[in-house]
């Protein structure tokens, strides 16, 4: 499997209140994550027996050696990452007690991830049997990295996550997008996948049930729910089955907090799929 997208770090700090403007507070927590939808989803493949190779970009900085050290132990082939004169990209985060949250994202080195970057991939490309994409770097990169799978006779996934600003019309075999998401993505050609929280999953006119989950932290379900997905597919699953898949994945990663120890094993996703689904154990119409 080929994965072209994003990897950053995440800095989360905790406090009752967030300061005022000219205020410092005393903060309760402060955690550093492993985040960015392409290094998830990378990961998330790897954990279930797929050999992914991972196009991104980060900086000649700390956080770009971090996401080095993470690939090696997951098993991702990162020899294609594009080390840039620009920051890994970082996110700060400032949550309250009452759950509200601020964020301010610097996309750095992603944002110099470029249509050449991606031709220089392309043999990982051709050698796959998935190719999955995320919008969390330059939308054109993104684009063209689905033009070159497609021409290589690779199945292609697009996340469209975030959503993108102006309405696009990507050319991939399928889009898995959020219902959020999904308002942004013209009705085309592709199998749309549309993720639909403790209802499951949307495949055509089919609503494949999720399944049961005692949800702790809902971050990075659509990363699981992807990387498994696609894994399915690549291994030869039906479509039906692939958003099955997706959705073990998911209900697996709400309940655990923190997104890369969220993401199933093998082990952990085969003994989900052999629980009930909520509602049915079959797509339903």
């Amino acid at each position: 499997m080929a994965v072209v997208g994003s990897y950053g770090v995440g800095l989360t700090f905790g406090s009752a209140r967030v300061p005022e403007r000219g205020e410092t507070v005393i903060g309760t927590l402060f955690r550093t994550d492993d985040g960015g939808k392409g290094s998830n989803q990378a990961v998330g493949a790897a954990r279930l027996g797929a050999e992914v190779s991972f196009l991104t970009a980060v900086g000649e900085d700390t956080f770009g050696d971090r996401a080095h050290e993470l690939w090696k132990t997951e098993g991702v082939d990162a020899s294609a990452v594009v080390r840039s004169a620009e920051p890994t990209m970082t996110a700060a985060i400032l949550v309250e007690e009452s759950g509200d949250n601020r964020i301010v994202i610097v996309p750095g080195a992603l944002a110099t991830l470029t249509p050449a970057d991606v031709d220089g991939f392309s043999p990982q490309i051709e050698a796959a049997d998935i190719l999955l994409v995320q919008l969390e770097i330059p939308v054109g990169t993104a684009l063209h990295a689905l033009a070159v799978g497609r021409a290589a006779g690779v199945r292609t996934v697009l996340n469209p996550a975030p959503a993108p600003t102006e309405p696009i019309t990507p050319v991939a075999d399928y889009v898995v997008p959020n219902e959020t998401e999904a308002r942004a993505i013209p009705r085309s050609a592709a199998t749309l996948v549309v993720t639909l929280g403790e209802q499951g999953a949307r495949i055509g006119e089919d609503v494949v049930p999720a399944f049961p989950a005692r949800v702790v932290d809902s971050t990075g379900a659509g990363d699981a729910f992807c990387a498994a997905f696609a894994v399915a597919l690549a291994e030869g699953a039906s479509d039906l089955d692939a958003v099955r898949w997706g959705c073990a994945a998911g209900a697996h990663m709400v309940e655990h907090p923190g997104v890369i120890p969220g993401l199933p094993s093998r082990a952990a996703l085969e003994e989900r799929l052999t629980v009930t689904a909520v509602g049915s154990t079959e797509a339903t119409r």
